[in-house]
């Protein structure tokens, strides 16, 4: 069996879309060069590549969200949980210098990530059609959440910058099992739960920013729905913009999004070009994180809160989604 690799034999990626897995990110395959067309030493095409997975996990009572980060220069594990209920923001945050005991395979169908910073461990293991979520620390801290995947991903690798790329692997909707455990309260995943699951890696612009939107639960008719939506990130043609209904992905035009940055309690509005999605989304809680390390910046808020509003099937009929929770995010990024 002949595995594909992202990168082909004459160190090119082939935009667009992607319809069959990608076994391998082979990056150092990269014909990565300056401005001025110098070829990049392997050394400095490694120190060039950065890769992350987030995860989430979202309840009528309670929002879930996991993150590992490899920038090489520093090693990022966050997660946090949201509870509706209370508007308690409860959330741990973890930094390695250069990375260390922080790794992401290159392997989006198979690989595994796993953060480590004393006796606190996260991991986001492969498991049988899906992913499992691991998490423990002390102060009884235990996470042990299954979800499990669509068979229609998105797979999408985009230029970015003038001789970068960006690999992506998103899926939203997901059945989720298991539960969340800080401390002595305990929150268990039900019937309605959902989820996301986020690959992402690539040769990125020095500076960048985005909007993203990410929406999971179960509509008053029953159907598990699932929604990415970002801006900023993919620029050129192409969109990272998808729906799922019931694991059944559905394509979607760019996204708009309106809020007002210095009024961050405020709502937001989100839209698509074919008009498949019209939404209002109100905050509840944030997290926010100001990193500026010289060579490395990070300006991130992402926003836990309510959706109302409507997403629309392939044939036009829209589906209220009103009262499904879900995440913004704003971000600046120097990496």
């Amino acid at each position: 069996m002949t595995t594909q690799k992202l990168v082909d034999a004459r160190g090119r990626i082939t935009p667009g879309l992607m319809e069959h897995p990608v076994d391998t990110i082979n990056y150092l395959d990269y014909d990565l060069r300056t401005v001025m067309d110098k070829p990049r030493t392997r050394l400095a095409r490694h120190w060039r590549f950065n890769q992350f997975q987030f995860v989430s996990a979202m309840a009528p009572g309670w929002v879930f969200g996991l993150a590992i980060v490899d920038l090489n220069l520093v090693g990022n594990g966050f997660f946090y949980l949201f509870d509706f209920e209370s508007g308690q923001m409860f959330e741990h945050s973890f930094l390695q210098p250069l990375a260390r005991n922080t790794n992401i395979e290159p392997y989006p169908e198979r690989g595994h990530a796993r953060f480590r910073k004393g006796d606190l461990s996260m991991a986001i293991e492969p498991a049988t059609g899906g992913r499992n979520v691991r998490v423990s620390g002390p102060g009884n801290i235990r996470v042990d959440l299954e979800l499990r995947d669509t068979e229609q991903p998105l797979r999408l690798v985009s230029p970015a910058g003038y001789n970068g790329w960006v690999f992506t692997r998103k899926s939203a909707g997901l059945t989720v099992d298991g539960e969340v455990r800080l401390g002595d309260v305990v929150w268990r995943c039900d019937e309605s739960t959902r989820g996301s699951i986020d690959w992402s890696c690539g040769f990125m612009r020095r500076e960048t920013a985005w909007n993203w939107a990410s929406l999971a639960g179960v509509a008053d008719n029953g159907v598990s729905v699932g929604l990415n939506l970002a801006a900023g990130v993919n620029e050129t043609g192409m969109t990272e913009n998808a729906l799922w209904l019931d694991g059944r992905r559905i394509l979607l035009g760019p996204a708009r999004f309106e809020f007002d940055r210095y009024q961050p309690g405020a709502d937001w509005r989100v839209t698509t070009d074919d008009g498949r999605v019209d939404l209002r989304f109100v905050p509840a809680g944030a997290r926010r994180e100001k990193l500026n390390a010289w060579v490395i910046a990070s300006n991130f808020r992402q926003f836990v809160g309510t959706f109302q509003g409507t997403v629309a099937d392939e044939s036009g009929k829209k589906i209220p989604v009103n009262g499904l929770r879900g995440l913004m995010e704003d971000h600046f990024a120097r990496w």
